[in-house]
């Protein structure tokens, strides 16, 4: 039987380094007050003291459901079973 990958290797690595970027997103969230984060990030407020923990929560939920993906990506399948006829 023929076995093939999930999807292309690019696949699996665009889904991890997205994993990371991810993961980096979420500990600035978590390590930074609202009025410290780039202006660019949802949830930025100038003089603002409020940490966004859901948002940290959000972006390393993201971050491991894109490795979970790559994960699944590096799997193989077989080719169908033949039919009996």
């Amino acid at each position: 039987m023929a076995e093939t990958r999930n999807a292309p290797p690019w696949v699996t690595v665009l889904l991890v380094i997205a994993g990371v970027v991810f993961l980096v997103i979420g500990l600035v969230y978590f390590a930074e007050p609202a009025k410290s984060l780039p202006s660019f990030f949802p949830g930025h407020s100038a003089g603002s003291t409020h940490h966004h923990t859901k948002h940290g929560i959000a972006a390393v939920l993201v971050a491991l459901a894109a490795w979970a993906v790559a994960w699944i990506s590096t799997g193989t399948r077989s080719a169908p079973a033949p039919s009996e006829g």
